[in-house]
């Protein structure tokens, strides 16, 4: 098994691609080991010392680490992990932990918002390892939630002003401002 990895735009995440399918369609967030009970692959993660987030996408996986921790240290580490998981035939998931993004009686504008972060957002940010997920749209205001290496990443809020922001209000003029949220 040949796992790559790409540095993402946070540098305190890498992304490993394990030339395996991770999640398919959806993605896993966890923030701590005590919330990664419901992946095999994120427990496994979590017992190499530094690690302090994992992600899991379509066919990759972003690892966090502690500030203290080198990833000349924790890279071997974390590939190991992930090769040994891999070959021992457990799941990724024992349980659902996508969110499920509804849309039943969304408004036109939402859908309309939605589709845009679906098609042109999310592919994008995924192939910096991370991802984001609508939230809401309130009084012209569109939230969104940052995972993966987007959260915590210092050009975060650039690409949220100046890319998503600019991009949503060309194509749905509703749209005042996009800001960040949990």
């Amino acid at each position: 098994m040949f796992i790559q990895t790409e540095p993402t735009p946070n540098p305190s995440t890498l992304k490993f691609l394990p030339g395996r399918d991770v999640m398919g369609r959806g993605t896993a967030d966890f923030l701590t080991a005590e919330g990664a009970t419901s992946s095999p692959l994120a427990v496994r993660l979590f017992k190499v010392e530094g690690v302090s987030s994992v992600f899991l996408g379509g066919d990759f996986i972003t690892v966090g680490k502690e500030a203290s921790v080198d990833w000349a240290v924790l890279k071997p580490q974390i590939l190991a992990a992930i090769m040994e998981h891999y070959t021992s035939g457990e799941p990724v998931m024992v349980e659902s932990a996508s969110a499920a993004q509804g849309g039943e009686g969304d408004s036109d504008i939402v859908k309309q918002i939605k589709e845009l972060i679906e098609t042109r957002v999310r592919p994008a940010v995924a192939q910096d390892g991370g991802d984001i997920i609508f939230r809401s749209f309130d009084d012209g205001i569109v939230y969104l939630h940052l995972q993966g290496s987007c959260a915590g990443c210092p050009s975060s809020s650039a690409t949220l002003k100046h890319g998503i922001e600019n991009m949503l209000k060309y194509y749905v003029p509703e749209v005042v401002a996009v800001q960040a949220c949990e």
